[in-house]
Formats: C-alpha cells, structure tokens, sequence
C-alpha cells in the first residue's frame, strides 16, 4: 500500500431494522463518500459498531465496501479483537476481498500492561498479510500504546502508519516525530476531527473523521486548507466543526456519536438509523433534531462553498 494521507472517513456500517447489512444504504455512503473527494475508506472501527456486529456481518461489510469501492481509493479493514485468532482470520478475509490494509487497536476487556502490548504487536503483524495501522485508542481499550512500545515497533516490518484517538495533542506531536523520521516512514491519522487541522499543520497526514460520513467535501477542504498551512482558513473552518459536532450532543450516552451519524445519513437519504443490538436508533424527536441540524449544515459540503469563512 502507498502512503497514505488526506481524508478517510471511518464508515458506519448500515443496517437495516432487523440487524442485516443494508447493502443499498452501503452503497449510497460509500458513493456518497467517494464523490466528496476522500482519499480512502476505514470500515469497522469505532464509528463502525465493529464490536457489536457479528463475525459473519464483519465479513459481508468488508465484501460489498470492497465491491463499491472497486480500487478507487485504498480501503482499511478494522481487525481489532480480544482473540489474536479472529483478527488474523477477518485479516485474511479482508486481503481476499481486495482490502489494502488493516486496522489493529490493543485488545481489549483485559487491558495489557506495555511489555505485553509490545509482545502482542509483534506476535500478531507478522501474521497480518496486509499491511498494519496500529490504533490508539485509551478511552476504549483503556490503554495506550505508549512511547516505548511506538520505538521498539519503529523498525517493525509490516507496519505503516497510526492512527491516534487520545485526542492527547502532545501524545500525537510525539508519534508524528518518531513515525516520520526516515527509518520508520508511518502514516500518521488524528481521529478526533477538532483537532485535524492542527494535527495536519504539525505534520500529520490527515484524519479519519466521523462527520465526512454526512460531510466529506467540507473535510477534504479542511484537509487542503491545513495542508496548505492556511492558518486563518483553518480558524474560520474550525467554527463550522464544531457546529457539526453538535450533531454528537442531540443524545446522552457513548452511542450518541453513532446514533447522531446514522440519524443524519438518514436526513440525507443515504441509510437508515438503526444500530447494532444492544443499542436502538434515536426516537422520532431526536432524529428530527438532527435533521435540522443537518439541513442547517448542509452548505458546508457544497464544493468551494462560500461559508468556509
């Protein structure tokens, strides 16, 4: 896989009422996504439900993502599992359908001290037949891969970049210095998107934000204007992320970034609202909230719109 940079919207994964894969949903995200301009496709992360979905689910979402796509743009597979096994599994299943990379976060429910984080990523790359990104992600594993173990997997072969969801900006400034030195050569991706523009201004390589599912035009722009070192450009861009983050706040709960997700693909059209069991969509009177959120955000993702200040 080359370098990646830019843009990579960690899908959601539509579904439909019942819990099955709604594959025409899929297919007007993934369309949706592509026409914004983004420059790849993460599916079954967080904003992904991985966790939740079954193995067989896992699988179909990586067929039909990898068929919409058909090499457009680079897709990544989320492998992420509590058993080695499962992950080098779902890996093999992704390189079969045509993924060009993986996605491994620490295990969790159990959470590993450092030395057996370390031990851990360097049992399990050499299995992946994909390329790896390693994903940080404390507030869910409830760990960190910290700077020892990001130094002693520097040279590691088969790793390509991280992605980083701390939404630690000093922890980010570390990774980016060790991942770019010209031994290592990583990709580096901030997830939490308020702070992508600061992250691509300080070298980053650009960011899987949530809100390019609804808007991905609008962060691709957001991506140029850092990439750019358009420094006001970003200032004024940043007053509309956090206008799109209110999207997150309409619920209560962890869910509530995916419930506001799903709840505005579905003011789009796109898909449905529905989530993985154990957790339900938004009520009516919420998922009304967040289509008039959306319909007031919508000039954000006009090509060139004049609103980005």
């Amino acid at each position: 896989m080359e370098r990646l940079r830019g843009i990579v919207p960690p899908l959601v994964t539509p579904l439909t009422p019942d819990g099955a894969l709604d594959v025409p949903g899929l297919e007007r995200l993934v369309a949706h996504v592509l026409d914004g301009g983004v420059h790849g496709v993460f599916v079954l992360g967080t904003t992904g439900e991985a966790a939740g979905l079954s193995y067989a689910l896992r699988r179909r979402m990586i067929d039909e993502t990898a068929r919409c796509v058909a090499g457009r743009v680079p897709v990544l597979v989320g492998v992420s599992d509590t058993a080695v096994a499962e992950s080098v599994e779902l890996a093999r299943h992704a390189a079969a359908a045509g993924a060009s990379g993986v996605v491994v976060a620490p295990p969790y429910y159990l959470p590993p001290g450092q030395p057996e984080l370390l031990d851990y990523f360097r049992l399990i790359v050499p299995r992946l037949p994909l390329p790896c990104v390693l994903y940080n992600m404390p507030p869910l594993t409830k760990v960190t891969i910290g700077d020892e173990v990001l130094e002693a997997l520097a040279g590691e072969p088969g790793i390509v970049g991280i992605k980083d969801s701390s939404g630690d900006l000093s922890y980010f400034h570390a990774v980016e210095r060790l991942a770019h030195r010209p031994d290592v050569g990583w990709s580096v991706f901030m997830g939490p998107e308020l702070l992508l523009m600061d992250a691509v201004l300080a070298g980053g390589d650009g960011g899987v934000a949530g809100g390019a599912n609804l808007f991905p035009r609008f962060f691709v722009r957001a991506f140029e204007a850092a990439e750019a070192g358009d420094v006001a450009r970003c200032r004024a861009l940043e007053a509309h992320v956090l206008e799109i983050r209110e999207l997150y706040a309409v619920g209560q709960h962890a869910s509530a970034v995916i419930k506001g997700l799903k709840s505005g693909l579905e003011a789009l059209g796109i898909c449905g609202p529905d989530l993985a069991e154990p957790f339900r969509r938004f009520d009516e009177a919420e998922r009304r909230r967040v289509a008039a959120l959306v319909e007031a955000l919508a000039p954000l993702d006009r090509s060139g719109a004049a609103s980005d200040g």
